[in-house]
């Protein structure tokens, strides 16, 4: 592309011509750049040791720890052909997508390109129809033990973690 707007592949470069304009002082081919957050910011010290840099390493972390973790307990369950609900599962009766989703926003955060902006509310969605097709198969395999465990268990947000603790949960909530 011409005047500067298109550079290389990485998105940053898309918008290069008024980031140069606006941060004179960017060097748009160097590795600190895709850092977007801190140089919008103007943190001028190490970007890998900034509070957003510090903050997606912890969501990245949890959010494996969350998949390892769910992935257990449904390897288990599936094998024993019964349903999930124990660990993470006794929680949520999604974790290892809520897994998938903190990743995805750790990631956003760390370096958000306009790819990694547009592929979040698509991935989310994906994930969200997902989890209502697999509720409906277990539905059809599980019957009413499946619903009991719906409605004591919220799809993804914690009882413990919404206002006032409901356990009014029989449905997918968001």
């Amino acid at each position: 592309m011409v005047d500067g707007y298109l550079k290389c592949s990485n998105s940053s470069y898309l918008f290069s011509g008024w980031l140069s304009s606006k941060y004179p002082n960017l060097d748009l081919y160097s590795h600190n750049s895709g850092h977007l957050w801190d140089t919008l910011l103007g943190w001028k010290f190490d970007p890998h040791f900034s509070p957003f840099h510090i903050l997606s390493i912890a969501l990245i972390a949890f959010g494996f720890l969350l998949l390892v973790n769910s992935w257990g307990v449904l390897y288990k369950a599936q094998r024993k052909q019964s349903i999930a609900s124990s660990g993470p599962y006794s929680y949520v009766r999604h974790p290892q997508y809520i897994g998938f989703i903190i990743i995805m926003l750790g990631f956003l955060l760390q370096w958000p390109t306009l790819l990694t902006l547009v592929m979040f509310p698509i991935l989310l969605i994906m994930y969200l129809k997902l989890a209502k097709t697999e509720e409906r198969e277990s539905l059809k395999i599980f019957g009413n033990k499946y619903k009991e465990y719906m409605k004591k268990t919220p799809a993804f947000i914690p009882n413990h973690l919404k206002k006032g603790g409901s356990n009014k949960v029989n449905r997918l909530d968001l």
